[in-house]
């Protein structure tokens, strides 16, 4: 006996720990907590570029190198959108969303699936918007065709039940808006869906390549591996426009050509918001630099005899010159005080004495001629090979990620802008005339509703005192 009780003790214990868990979530308690944590994560995510490191971290935002470090043990800050706590997270979320969505939707099936079709006075009691009226003289079939007349013009068809010598008519419309909020839901799981199938199987990674040069690997933000494209991604060329008067750049562009079989498959010029799409990976215009020293053009005339040469040289390459002498580029710029292209230079002489420094400006190609030199220099040319950096970009679940975008509009418009609008109207004899009882609900929006069932009922009432005093003269 004791054995007994104690069984059903312990199973009684497990069911009730069973429907606490249920209830737990269901509950909207948890929806709200979750929300707020992904929202903090979210923000943490923001401040904390993720994909880089504790010590780029601490040199930009001067932070702590020690507690940077200690985030990055502790919460995995520097890629917390792959960390086991953040998608931990994002299944508890989805799980409320799902057992809401299963506690919920039976009772909202049946209730469109099985709408009532007949309404008792208790009902009518608890509508909010009813009214009740009596023809003193009328039939109650031509009075019951009349209505369903009214309701099929005005509102929606009918359905028509015949009970007790009453006509019992139910009619409604949007009872599909009553799916939206499930419809949201389920947007909201396949958006995380998509997210989940873009952090396993994608990458955020970045590339430079020179003018000329090509990459088949880019490496992943914050990974130590490169990651193979399968093709290869030439720059043929890279252009920078710079805004009068200084060095911030207006507009770059890179010409790019993708290689794959041993050919070229596709050419695009890129920009910043105008990137190359292939094979599902995204190539971003996101920076450049200069790539090696520039090579400078010069021609260089003998003061005393009109001898001229032309030579090329880069910085600090000591370049001879007829004479014995020869001449080095020690510094440049492409806008020295915003005169434009300009370098730094001294001329070595035969017997290995160093000149002082001078400045030669290519927009101006007689300055140099000022100088009390035996020779006078023009700089004709800058040749600066630039490399393009690329943020390179790989999401297979984009696609599933823009179908639940499109699904969340359809369902809110559902959820938010529509309702699921009821009316009843129950039709009796009373004595020589009949008695008529009007209802209806929304489930949402009830004032709106409320106005609209106003105008119905007088409207109905005005119907049917025409036609069946119309009848009644006709009948004289």
């Amino acid at each position: 006996m004791d054995k007994s009780v104690s069984h059903q003790t312990t199973r009684a214990s497990r069911g009730g720990f069973i429907d606490s868990l249920w209830e737990g979530l269901c509950s909207l308690r948890l929806a709200i907590i979750t929300l707020i944590l992904l929202a903090l994560t979210s923000i943490i995510g923001t401040v904390i570029e993720q994909g880089t490191t504790p010590e780029e971290m601490a040199e930009k935002l001067g932070w702590s190198l020690g507690l940077l470090k200690f985030l990055d043990a502790s919460i995995n800050a520097f890629d917390m959108y792959h960390s086991w706590w953040f998608l931990s997270l994002l299944g508890l979320f989805a799980v409320n969303l799902i057992c809401c969505s299963i506690k919920r939707f039976p009772q909202v099936w049946r209730n469109v699936r099985e709408p009532r079709l007949i309404a008792d006075e208790g009902f009518f009691r608890s509508l909010g918007n009813s009214y009740e009226a009596a023809l003193p003289k009328g039939r109650l079939d031509d009075v019951s065709e009349q209505a369903i007349g009214f309701l099929r013009s005005r509102f929606a068809a009918p359905v028509v039940t015949r009970q007790d010598g009453a006509v019992h008519l139910y009619a409604e419309k949007g009872a599909w808006s009553r799916f939206g909020v499930y419809v949201t839901h389920l947007s909201i799981l396949i958006i995380f869906l998509g997210a989940m199938i873009g952090n396993i199987w994608g990458y955020k990674a970045y590339v430079n390549i020179v003018e000329g040069g090509t990459a088949d690997h880019v490496m992943p933000r914050g990974g130590k591996e490169p990651i193979p494209l399968g093709f290869s991604v030439r720059c043929d060329n890279f252009e920078v426009e710079f805004y009068d008067g200084t060095r911030r750049p207006k507009e770059f562009t890179s010409d790019l050509a993708v290689l794959q079989h041993g050919g070229e498959v596709l050419k695009k010029r890129i920009e910043v918001n105008d990137p190359l799409n292939f094979d599902g990976i995204t190539f971003y215009q996101s920076s450049y630099g200069p790539a090696g020293d520039a090579t400078f053009r010069f021609r260089v005339r003998d003061r005393a005899t009109g001898q001229t040469v032309e030579v090329s040289a880069r910085q600090g390459e000591h370049v001879p010159l007829p004479g014995g002498y020869a001449f080095a580029v020690t510094n440049s710029t492409e806008n020295y005080d915003k005169f434009g292209p300009a370098v730094q230079m001294h001329v070595i002489t035969p017997d290995g004495r160093y000149g002082n420094p001078f400045i030669v400006m290519q927009n101006y190609p007689d300055f140099d001629a000022q100088r009390a030199g035996e020779q006078i220099f023009t700089l004709t040319g800058m040749d600066q090979r630039y490399y393009t950096g690329l943020q390179v970009a790989k999401d297979p679940g984009v696609w599933v990620v823009w179908l639940g975008c499109f699904l969340m509009v359809i369902g809110s418009f559902g959820a938010f802008f529509f309702s699921h609008r009821r009316l009843w109207l129950v039709i009796q004899a009373k004595g020589e005339g009949v008695g008529i009882r009007f209802g209806g609900s929304a489930h949402r929006n009830q004032p709106a509703f409320a106005l609209n069932f106003d105008t119905l009922k007088k409207d109905l009432a005005t119907a049917l005192t025409d036609k069946n005093s119309q009848a009644k003269e006709a009948s004289s």
